[in-house]
């Protein structure tokens, strides 16, 4: 007997689509959990992020103010926060100097046009050259996969694989209540 279309289970990445623009935070640890880990050197290389919308807070707040997306360079070398400038210049930022916790509480105030604005501008002078992360094999929601560990936040960003050049993440921070999630997109891939 031939296998229809409706007996063939969906590819993680059809998987994605269905959630990426609009799911529960719940649907979308299900599509986390289910996905396999990713190995440290998977990750080398730049990639483009985009929010998994699932309602949380942050939602839309990095991409408003010119998130690109993470560079990983070496388990030592990580740059957990690149951004993009009107003219495509991309430039690194100091994720120490961004009150990540007070952005999620007060996440109304500064979607209004104006603070945007004076934030997008604040960002730009957060730059650096530096790394700011590194990447550890870490056990995760019972899966050993690579996270991005903050040098100086109580962050991390833990990864699975949806394929070679597309990836979940969950970024864990200390007090939340529930997880932000994003997509990373391997730059330079398909």
């Amino acid at each position: 007997m031939t296998p229809t279309p409706m007996d063939i289970p969906p590819t993680n990445l059809a998987r994605l689509n269905e959630i990426e623009s609009s799911a529960t935070a719940e649907a979308a640890m299900v599509l986390f959990d289910s996905l396999p880990a990713v190995q440290l050197d998977t990750m080398l290389g730049s990639w483009r992020g985009s929010d998994l919308k699932t309602g949380h807070p942050l939602e839309g707040m990095l991409e408003s103010l010119g998130w690109h997306g993470k560079r990983f360079g070496g388990p030592e070398d990580v740059h957990p926060l690149v951004f993009e400038k009107s003219g495509g210049e991309l430039f690194s930022v100091n994720p120490s100097m961004i009150p990540v916790s007070f952005i999620i509480r007060h996440a109304r105030l500064f979607r209004k046009s104006g603070m945007a604005r004076l934030l997008k501008n604040f960002v730009r002078i957060l730059g650096t050259n530096k790394p700011k992360a590194r990447l550890r094999m870490t056990e995760f929601r019972g899966v050993l996969t690579t996270t991005m560990i903050y040098d100086t936040l109580p962050i991390n960003d833990i990864f699975r694989m949806v394929d070679q050049d597309t990836l979940v993440g969950v970024m864990d921070l200390r007090g939340a209540n529930e997880p932000f999630m994003f997509v990373l997109r391997r730059e330079g891939a398909g």
